[in-house]
């Protein structure tokens, strides 16, 4: 079997789809994508394919991983690493069909049945955030994602870190301490401010802080941590095993959160998976993209014991009403109960892609780039 032709879709929201053919029928799917660079990642993915992966054998995922990464002279970072990523998850999808098995039993096999999922709640204020909760919580879901802050000055008032605190204490105050609530600081916040908010939060009872700070900063979360006794959830932005090395060896986290989009691929991504469990760090595989995106996070976290929630942006509760889940021929393949999702058992990634939804959708003029965000003296903010 060889790789003969691949399509590549950019379409709404945000999110790029890869469509990979074989000489023999088969064809899988992957999401390669950098919210904000879509052309530039695209065009990644086609020097890639069209310089390595066409008339190759698609069965040997591990070698063309090692190709792909090795066998250029510059390598890692976002573009590259997400590039490879959406040719990965197309690749294990077609090794699927091809043994008429789910990914997971690729990758050895269940080590749980389902995985809890988490709902993102928004909010200007402290009422909207509060609403937020109560309609997610009344969908089924346990755990919910919500942003401490917007913009934050490198060094901040009493008045910013109350307001942050107002947020959180009003979702607690909704939902009760039966539901886990993960607070996202999105490294909106240095890290001098960041052992500030974390104090005035730590009475909530928060399940964990993401991004307290960038990754460029990292060597500040010794000095976070020992301000707070909520685990600290990092990784979005870290794009390989080497790069998680330095943060697991130190143990400067308590959760790692690599994306299967932008970390390398399933193939990456389970490996930085098993280095966390070695080191007794928690998994929660991060996914704010599409329905080829969630679906690998749901086959790796089938198999990683160490895996404790998956994030999603999909509100799968209710596919009837969900134009995200329309790209999908069955939008209800993820099930949903009490907060809970499972890996679909169909062969590959168990999805079927809409491939005529998606060639409509691709029509469309996207080029999605988030907003540039500035504090009143005109400098530039962490969005």
């Amino acid at each position: 079997m060889e790789v003969t032709n691949y399509e590549l879709f950019e379409v709404p929201p945000r999110w790029v789809f890869l469509k990979l053919e074989t000489d023999e029928g088969l064809t899988g799917w992957g999401e390669p994508i950098v919210e904000g660079h879509a052309k530039t990642t695209i065009a990644a993915v086609e020097e890639i394919l069209d310089n390595y992966l066409i008339g190759k054998d698609p069965l040997e995922i591990e070698r063309h991983w090692q190709a792909m990464y090795r066998g250029r002279h510059f390598r890692g970072g976002p573009i590259l690493m997400s590039s490879m990523a959406g040719i990965d998850q197309a690749l294990w999808d077609i090794k699927g069909k091809h043994y008429g098995a789910p990914v997971y039993d690729l990758l050895g096999g269940r080590a749980r049945d389902r995985i809890l999922t988490y709902q993102w709640i928004g909010g200007d204020t402290p009422e909207e955030i509060r609403e937020a909760a109560a309609a997610a919580v009344d969908d089924g879901y346990t755990a919910l994602k919500m942003a401490a802050n917007s913009q934050v000055r490198r060094i901040d008032s009493p008045g910013v870190v109350e307001r942050i605190r107002e947020r959180l204490a009003a979702v607690r105050d909704e939902v009760g301490d039966d539901i886990d609530i993960a607070v996202d600081f999105r490294g909106r916040i240095t890290s001098g401010m960041a052992k500030w908010v974390a104090s005035k939060l730590d009475p909530y009872d928060p399940m964990f802080y993401e991004e307290p700070v960038l990754p460029e900063h990292f060597d500040a979360l010794p000095r976070i941590e020992s301000h707070t006794k909520t685990p600290l959830a990092s990784g979005e932005r870290l794009y390989s095993r080497w790069e998680f090395q330095q943060t697991l060896a130190n143990g400067l986290v308590d959760i790692v959160q690599p994306d299967p989009s932008h970390a390398g691929g399933i193939t990456e991504v389970k490996k930085i998976a098993g280095a966390a469990e070695a080191v007794d760090v928690a998994v929660a595989l991060h996914c704010a993209l599409g329905p080829i995106a969630f679906a690998s996070c749901l086959h790796i976290d089938a198999t990683t014991s160490n895996a404790f929630v998956q994030s999603q942006n999909l509100d799968i509760h209710n596919p009837e009403q969900n134009d995200l889940l329309a790209y999908l021929i069955d939008p209800d393949i993820f099930g949903f109960e009490s907060g809970y999702v499972d890996a679909p058992d169909e062969p590959g990634l168990g999805i079927e892609i809409d491939e005529s939804f998606v060639r409509e959708q691709a029509d469309a003029q996207v080029d999605w780039q988030n907003p540039i965000w500035y504090h009143d003296d005109g400098s530039i903010a962490e969005w």
